[in-house]
């Protein structure tokens, strides 16, 4: 569980962030939703340590992150996977050689239970016998799924995953919506997704957050997102013209 207690955060003279609390739920895909410039990045750059709030706490299962120690902080980080929004995959290293980076950095394992580990990661993203691949060799939705098994390659509590969908078809989309789904239930993973892709909404919408104008202004889920009168929600739901003709008439 990640708990955010009135966070706020101003650059200059923008105000970005104001005032946000919000619970993320253990072995939940939560999402964090909102247009471009709502605060979503902000957010999670704060929730990973990136950026100090001007006021707020984080708490990691009731240990406070932004008020701890350099050396506390790193503990809580070691705890973390991240999906990167692009993948961010080293071009030089075989999906093996990604997958374990997380290992040899943070890990005392030997080789061969590093190697027993990547190909457990690999096989669960369906992407087993791949290890000697590079990532200019996998497709688009190949490198979501090889970068997802890195970032469960350390066990991780909590998963942050960053817009997991950008650049994929709608097909596609839905494979990594489950992988994460799945992952998240069956390690009971508090799960953070960022997202503003509607089909994640609707498919994995555990427990949602919408951000508008750096305000938490809706709270809620998949079966709530239908049925509710929040105009700023609806307005970001039925944003095209063609969602516009699939609203409900009331």
């Amino acid at each position: 569980m990640i708990e955010l207690k009135n966070i706020s955060k101003t650059f200059g003279d923008r105000n970005v962030l104001n005032k946000v609390s919000f619970t993320f739920e253990s072995g939940k895909t939560n999402l964090v939703i909102g247009e471009s410039g709502s605060g979503k990045t902000t957010l999670l750059k704060i929730m990973v340590g990136l950026h100090q709030p001007d006021i707020g706490e984080v708490y990691y299962n009731n240990r406070s992150f932004t008020g701890s120690s350099d050396k506390e902080k790193q503990f809580i980080r070691k705890e973390i996977g991240m999906l990167f929004q692009g993948g961010a995959l080293f071009d030089s290293q075989t999906l093996e050689e990604n997958v374990a980076f997380p290992l040899d950095m943070f890990t005392n394992l030997t080789k061969k239970e590093k190697t027993d580990r990547v190909n457990f990661c690999l096989e669960r993203v369906n992407l087993e016998g791949r290890n000697k691949l590079y990532p200019a060799e996998l497709s688009g939705g190949m490198k979501k799924r090889a970068a997802l098994a890195r970032a469960i390659a350390n066990h991780p509590k909590y998963l942050f995953c960053d817009e997991p969908n950008s650049g994929l078809d709608p097909k596609t989309s839905l494979v990594i919506d489950d992988l994460i789904k799945v992952i998240t239930e069956d390690y009971n993973i508090t799960t953070v997704v960022i997202t503003h892709d509607m089909n994640s909404v609707m498919e994995i919408g555990d427990n949602i957050m919408l951000l508008y104008k750096g305000n938490m202004w809706w709270k809620g889920n998949k079966q709530e997102v239908l049925t509710t009168d929040n105009k700023e929600m609806l307005d970001f739901i039925y944003a095209s013209e063609f969602m516009k003709q699939l609203m409900p008439k009331k």
